[in-house]
């Protein structure tokens, strides 16, 4: 805490400190000055033996507001000498030694007058601070600070990635997270703020986040129920959770009973009471969304996230890749749930390196589990943000622990990105041949793998193959009916989510030659397509639940119909898609008072519709026997009336003839 804060703290301002009223003293004979210096003397001494060493503060140095500041000019301060160091130090070009005993002299002299100045002015120090009564505050925000520039020396140093190349890829960089930012770079400041100037008339103050900026038309924000736990601290890695307030966990319920009711009205009420309920802003975005509100939908799940943001503990890192949450907890999901949505607004808005971030940032906070499967995406948003050395490291370091190469995602981006670093200007001839040579073998390697992805591409790509190609059986109709249920799922998924980076000339030319390769490779019976004949037949058989939940998320029409039956069976939520079988709850939703209907006949509900109390199957609730008597008899009278009811209804009802005509003799063929 920067010292000007620590002013405002104490109520101080610049120029108003309190006056020591030793200073202000009345005029003395040298006598009593002599005396009262005696007794200053003897004070020092005395305190300089029963206090510790202060640490001086530096002229020069700065109140940092920014921690990492500190620990980066601490080389500095080290480097950095006193002027009592430097007037000790010897000098080794004594030319004159008279001259040099008089400028010893005088900076002994110096230095003895200035330690007694120093003495004094840390006896001042030590006045004030043991008046004043904030003095243990400024020694526990000074602990706090030590406490966590340690925490994130050692998160930085012992992160999860091991090495600084594969932190270097995965790092997350906070001026990334802002789309501004990107679009700035591609249109403009003037372009994307315009002549926007700040009202500084009935503005809001709002807390300073990294995600998303508050905006003026958004309810005022409150503590909403929602805050963050450091669970525990392992190897470097800090294990994180939200938790929910009990009046959070009471809208929660109600919020539940919303999505049950099956009218949008319903949330719409809630969250007019409880405007950054997580969830019902999720699902309400959803309803936007398909009402094609994209503005609306956007702005509910920017709300979401800035009630996150706010609710974050202080050693919860964006950046450092060492914050972890467990998506087995229900609380936790809804955040990954609301970073994705974000990403993809973000991506379909045009910005593919602010999406790419928020992809590195999901995946950073449970890169073991992966909950939304960000691996069959992060290619795609590193193609189109054309981050094609980050996607080659990527590919290298992640390969022997999670055969990266197994997933056609990963085998036909890693040959299109070498593909694109062989089309570079600025590349050496030498070298982009050898590009080339590899991104070719890639490429003939991943449509051995997965020949069911050529035909699909192309027909996305509105592309006619040729009669060799479509004619042929290794890419034509029987290697895509011939394909495992997960390995079609991936394969649908990868083509109908990034047949857009294949569309160019360039491109196509290249995949032409490689077909023609394949099939000639195919021809002379080359032992690699047997050999990934058999790895599609042994592998590839069910996808995990993540897959499955990657590609309700995702909305491709050519995934979701490739989907199982156990997958698409079952309700889905927009709030919460497929939640994990083993989650981990920290509280649960009471019961409701009454069954359910649900295999009550007609005859059951047209009853129930008419009295609530009514139950056919004798399921009793609770009531006493006379109770149970007195409802059966008014439901008797019920009954008895309502057929009543209906019989006079009935026999009221009255028949009326057509008129007749007065004139028989009427044509029948004459207009009227």
């Amino acid at each position: 805490m920067s010292t000007r804060a620590l002013r405002r703290l104490r109520g101080k301002q610049r120029g108003q400190e309190a006056l020591d009223l030793g200073e202000l003293t009345l005029s003395v004979g040298p006598e009593e000055q002599q005396q009262q210096a005696e007794a200053a003397d003897e004070q020092l001494d005395v305190a300089n033996v029963a206090q510790p060493p202060v640490r001086k503060k530096n002229k020069a140095q700065k109140n940092f507001s920014n921690i990492y500041e500190v620990i980066c000019d601490v080389d500095n301060d080290a480097e950095m000498v006193s002027p009592d160091e430097e007037a000790e130090k010897p000098d080794g070009n004594k030319s004159n030694e008279n001259g040099d005993t008089d400028k010893s002299q005088k900076t002994s002299t110096k230095s003895v007058s200035g330690d007694r100045v120093k003495k004094k002015k840390k006896k001042k120090k030590t006045k004030v601070t043991s008046e004043d009564p904030l003095a243990d505050l400024d020694d526990d925000m000074d602990s706090m600070r030590e406490d966590v520039e340690w925490i994130n020396g050692l998160s930085l140093q012992c992160g999860y990635w091991g090495g600084s190349e594969r932190r270097s890829v995965l790092h997350v960089e906070h001026r990334n997270l802002n789309s501004e930012t990107e679009l700035k770079r591609y249109f403009g400041a003037r372009a994307v703020l315009g002549d926007q100037r700040p009202r500084h008339r009935n503005r809001q103050f709002h807390r300073s986040t990294w995600m998303t900026s508050p905006k003026e038309s958004w309810p005022r924000f409150s503590r909403t129920g929602i805050s963050m736990t450091l669970l525990e601290s392992k190897d470097g890695v800090h294990y994180f959770t939200y938790e929910h307030s009990r009046d959070y966990q009471q809208v929660q319920f109600k919020f539940l009973d919303a999505v049950e009711s099956m009218d949008p009205n319903n949330i719409v009420a809630l969250l007019q009471l409880n405007p950054y309920h997580i969830d019902s802003l999720l699902q309400l975005s959803d309803v936007c969304r398909i009402q094609e509100d994209q503005e609306m939908a956007r702005d509910l799940i920017e709300r979401a996230m800035y009630s996150f943001e706010c609710a974050f503990h202080p050693i919860f890192n964006l950046t450092s890749g060492t914050s972890r949450l467990d998506y087995l907890r229900p609380e936790n999901r809804a955040f990954y749930l609301a970073l994705y949505k974000h990403m993809m607004f973000l991506e379909k808005r045009g910005c593919p390196r602010t999406a790419l971030e928020y992809c590195k940032l999901i995946l950073s906070l449970d890169p073991d589990s992966d909950p939304l499967c960000m691996l069959l995406l992060i290619d795609f948003l590193m193609l189109r943000s054309r981050e094609y050395q980050p996607l080659l490291q990527l590919y290298q370091d992640w390969e022997e622990h999670r055969n990266l190469s197994q997933l056609p995602n990963f085998a036909f981006s890693t040959a299109l990105c070498h593909f694109h670093l062989s089309q570079q200007e600025d590349m050496d001839p030498e070298e982009s041949d050898k590009q080339k040579r590899k991104a070719d073998v890639m490429l003939q390697n991943a449509l051995i793998m997965f020949p069911g992805v050529l035909m699909p591409l192309l027909d996305l790509c509105t592309v006619q193959p040729d009669a060799t190609v479509a004619s042929h059986v290794f890419f034509g109709p029987k290697s895509q009916i011939g394909q495992p249920p997960a390995l079609a799922e991936l394969t649908s998924l990868y083509v109908g989510r990034s047949c857009s980076v294949w569309r160019e000339a360039a491109v196509m030319l290249w995949l032409e030659e490689s077909v023609k390769e394949v099939l000639h490779r195919v021809d002379t019976k080359d032992p690699l397509v047997v050999d990934c004949q058999n790895k599609r037949k042994q592998r590839y058989q069910s996808a995990p639940r993540n897959i499955h939940r990657h590609v309700l998320l995702s909305e491709i029409k050519e995934a979701t119909s490739s989907l199982p039956l156990e997958v698409t069976t079952q309700p889905v939520m927009g709030f919460d898609p497929l939640p994990p079988l083993d989650s981990v709850t920290s509280y649960t939703r009471p019961e409701r008072q009454y069954v359910g209907a649900s295999n009550e006949s007609t005859l059951s509900l047209f009853f129930r519709s008419l009295l609530p109390n009514f139950n056919l199957q004798g399921e009793l609730r609770q009531e006493d026997d006379m109770e149970v008597a007195r409802a059966g008899q008014e439901l008797n009278q019920e009954v008895n009336r309502l057929m009543v009811a209906m019989r006079d209804m009935l026999a009221n009802i009255r028949f009326q003839e057509p008129p007749r005509e007065d004139n028989p003799y009427r044509d029948e063929e004459e207009w009227d």
